[in-house]
């Protein structure tokens, strides 16, 4: 797609796929314990509701880990890998991606990921800013030649590779791709290194969510810069959902996640926004709805439901990845009805935006939430037939006890207690 403005209707659904998982997964009193079979159903629950994929979540596991040890439990779900350049050589992750590759039908997906200063130097990368991104262009440049079986040197600034003998040698590493192409590449970068970057390597342009129009203006700038190159991009963006069977049911139930997080877990989550220097007791701005919301935090309360709402049914309250109380991030949710929902996602369609990365706690009942209730209205584009439930009901209550019932085969998993 070269011009968000051209938008077709399909659209690609994914979720997500990680260990931390409960009501409301950013308080202690809202969190699981989970453990690998608590995994295992949630990826072979997103399999069977027919999503495209999912989202491999970054932090203390490690994403190819997960992928390979949930590929012999699922049929056609993508696996969207986060991976940091540099900390595997790009020969090895190739060498990775093609055992992956082989045995799944190609559905290894891979996000690609720059890091910060702070995380890369615990793993022993130490690049400036912009260097990592010239670092990661010539990273996985080496790395896709390697998966497509070019046995030939890379010389470049920073990886060199020595010639790979193939021979004809059926165990050897370096044979052709099992797939038909190169691997995709998902990613994101905001800042003009991190553009100039996107724009030369990736296949989807991903960004955190902001009003549909505010979205389309971002995608068209960066489709701009790909096109001056000669190439296209496809646009993704991550947000929480809501969806039930009323708006009122979905404000609701917005509104008692609200009231349970605490003030003080509220204001963790929105250290992030401020400026540097500033926090919610100092921060200023005149924009009026930010300001109540700032203002609320600062009087020991979290904001009213709908002065958090930046957009009709788009909603900034209170996730695991974050407060968004003073700009859009990884936080934005959809909030209403499936009509609402299914709307909202036609409207980022129109400008552009073709994957939505989406999740809901408790991830395996909200998930069949989604598919019940949100997939049959809208077009989507996932390659294979989306399984038609049929259920005609509402997914198992967002409560620890019903959706850890609903969502096991064999063991639950055990509410933490407050």
């Amino acid at each position: 797609m070269s011009d968000p403005s051209e938008a077709r209707e399909r659209v690609r659904l994914l979720w997500y796929l990680t260990a931390p998982d409960g009501p409301y997964p950013w308080e202690e009193s809202g969190r699981w314990r989970t453990d690998f079979d608590h995994l295992r159903q949630l990826a072979v629950t997103i399999d069977r509701l027919g999503f495209y994929g999912a989202l491999l979540g970054t932090g203390r596991d490690d994403g190819m880990t997960v992928a390979a040890a949930m590929a012999a439990e699922t049929r056609r779900m993508h696996f969207l890998t986060a991976v940091y350049p540099g900390l595997v050589s790009p020969a090895k992750l190739a060498q990775m991606a093609q055992t992956i590759d082989r045995y799944t039908a190609g559905r290894l997906l891979f996000n690609v990921v720059n890091g910060n200063d702070h995380t890369l130097a615990q793993y022993g990368l130490h690049l400036e800013h912009d260097r990592r991104y010239d670092f990661s262009a010539e990273y996985w440049d080496a790395f896709q030649r390697v998966y497509l079986g070019d046995p030939s040197p890379y010389e470049g600034h920073e990886i060199r590779l020595t010639e790979r003998e193939l021979d004809g040698e059926p165990l050897s590493p370096w044979r052709e791709s099992p797939r038909a192409g190169a691997t995709p590449l998902w990613g994101a970068g905001t800042s003009p290194a991190g553009v100039r970057h996107s724009v030369q390597l990736l296949d989807v342009y991903l960004s955190f969510a902001d009003t549909p129009a505010r979205l389309g203006e971002k995608f068209a700038r960066v489709g701009a810069q790909a096109a001056a190159l000669g190439r296209t991009l496809r646009y993704g963006t991550r947000l929480q959902v809501i969806v039930r069977e009323t708006e009122e049911e979905a404000w609701a139930y917005a509104d008692e996640l609200l009231r349970r997080t605490t003030h003080r877990t509220a204001v963790a989550l929105t250290e992030r926004q401020f400026p540097p220097g500033t926090d919610h007791t100092t921060f200023e701005s005149d924009d009026p709805a930010i300001r109540r919301r700032v203002e609320a935090l600062r009087a020991g309360r979290l904001p009213h439901v709908r002065d958090l709402e930046i957009h009709p049914n788009v909603w900034a309250g209170p996730s695991l990845f974050g407060f968004d109380v003073v700009q859009p991030a990884a936080g934005i949710h959809l909030v209403g009805s499936a009509a609402n929902v299914a709307d909202r996602i036609r409207e980022y369609r129109a400008h552009g935006v073709e994957s939505f990365i989406l999740s809901g706690y408790p991830l395996i009942g909200e998930a069949h939430r989604v598919a019940d209730l949100l997939f049959p209205l809208l077009d989507l584009d996932h390659g294979f037939d989306v399984p038609d439930l049929g259920t005609g009901h509402p997914a198992p209550a967002s409560r620890p006890a019903a959706a850890a019932k609903a969502a096991s085969e064999t063991t639950a998993p055990v509410p933490v207690s407050a």
